[in-house]
């Protein structure tokens, strides 16, 4: 049997429990059996100045996990060729990891790009997509929602932005309770957002 696992992918800018809380459900509520939390490395055409980088951003990945044994960051986009696509990373892992499963987890919102991915049928065709639901006005998934391999799942709904809490800090607000607590004692040993 092959081991189920779900990809669960972000720039986790910084990582917080709205990520911890989606992936955990996954891991218990779910059909899969562990979810890897992989950190999407820095687009070196893009120079954005609020975005830690990369081994800062899986330390804290790593923080975050070290409670719960079927939740694991994973650093394997940092050493594909950039710009890197979806479909290439799922390649790359089923070569490398031949007795997993590898299954996509991704937002409502973006099950409506998807369309627009690269190789997007390639996808359809040999992954299964665990979609958790986000707040939208508008969301037309229907046909998408009723294929085969989407799975809709009715995980809780969350609604907290790395934006605002880089934004906060910075202006001085307390959002501990926003991150996973080493996740939040990191940041405030290490200065980030400030």
């Amino acid at each position: 049997m092959h081991k189920k696992t779900g990809l669960f992918f972000g720039t986790f800018n910084p990582i917080h429990i709205g990520h911890l809380i989606i992936a955990n459900h996954l891991a218990e509520f779910s059909d899969l059996e562990e979810i890897w939390l992989v950190v999407t490395p820095h687009n070196p055409h893009k120079k954005k100045k609020t975005l830690l980088d990369n081994n800062q951003r899986l330390e804290m990945v790593y923080r975050a996990c070290e409670d719960y044994p079927k939740l694991q960051p994973s650093n394997i986009e940092f050493s594909l060729p950039q710009p890197n696509y979806t479909v290439n990373t799922l390649a790359h892992l089923q070569e490398k990891f031949p007795e997993r499963q590898f299954c996509l987890i991704m937002g409502e919102d973006n099950l409506k790009g998807l369309p627009k991915w690269k190789n997007y049928e390639v996808l359809l065709e040999n992954y299964e997509i665990y979609v958790y639901p986000r707040i939208s006005e508008e969301t037309n998934t229907e046909d998408l929602a009723k294929h085969p391999r989407i799975h809709m799942i009715d995980a809780p709904i969350i609604e907290i932005s790395a934006t605002h809490i880089r934004n906060s800090i910075k202006a001085g607000k307390n959002v501990r309770p926003l991150l996973p607590n080493k996740v939040w004692e990191y940041l405030d040993e290490m200065n980030f957002y400030r």
